[in-house]
């Protein structure tokens, strides 16, 4: 299977055996995961949803291809065009794959708005530092629960303090984020239109469980 990068890039939609929306992945990452049969393909046409395993997926192709063929991105494979899915289902009982957002300095800068997280101040990037709540002298992990946005004065008044002990607060408790798939859609893309009835707030302000 070829493609240009650019289509294996663009962004499928994935949703969890009860139709939440739980994440997005490329399009390379789709078609992983419905040649391991872990996942199925949720078409839309004409309003009507229907799904696909990725061997029917395959077989429609052609018609596809003959009458919709400006509905989709495809890609080339040895014997025919793919269209590449925009939305997919796991379906497997077996252990999905584990999406987690990295933790990193750009994500943890994100999370916290670059906001110190002790005096509640917004300071540009150059002037905030990383701060382990519990000192990793005292066993402190480097992890979402423990990391948090700093001003240099406010790191500095700490030390290797906890927060309890240099009489300090957090404004919020830090948590690891989830990645809200409806800050990558381009929605004027005619092929995400799909996506608009799994992404309301709902999905976002409550718990997701499997």
């Amino acid at each position: 299977m070829t493609a240009m990068p650019a289509t294996l890039n663009e962004r499928v939609l994935v949703l969890n055996r009860g139709y939440a929306a739980i994440r997005v992945v490329s399009v390379r990452e789709a078609f992983l995961l419905l040649f391991r049969e872990v996942a199925e393909v949720i078409s839309v046409n004409r309003g009507r949803y229907e799904i696909f395993d990725i061997n029917s997926w395959l077989e429609i192709s052609d018609l596809q291809r003959m009458y919709e063929r400006g509905d989709h991105d495809w890609i080339r494979c040895a014997r025919q065009h793919v269209a590449a899915p925009r939305i997919i289902r796991i379906h497997s009982n077996n252990r999905q794959p584990d999406y987690h957002v990295k933790l990193n300095r750009r994500n943890l800068f994100a999370r916290d708005g670059n906001r110190c997280q002790y005096c509640g101040k917004r300071f540009p990037i150059s002037e905030l530092s990383i701060d382990h709540v519990l000192p990793q002298s005292r066993g402190g992990e480097h992890t979402w629960q423990n990391l948090v946005c700093s001003c240099v004065a406010c790191n500095s008044r700490k030390g290797s303090r906890t927060p309890l002990q240099a009489g300090m607060s957090l404004v919020r408790e830090p948590r690891q984020p989830r990645k809200s798939p409806d800050r990558l859609l381009r929605l004027r893309r005619r092929q995400y239109e799909a996506w608009k009835v799994f992404l309301n707030e709902a999905y976002w302000t409550v718990e997701l469980h499997d």
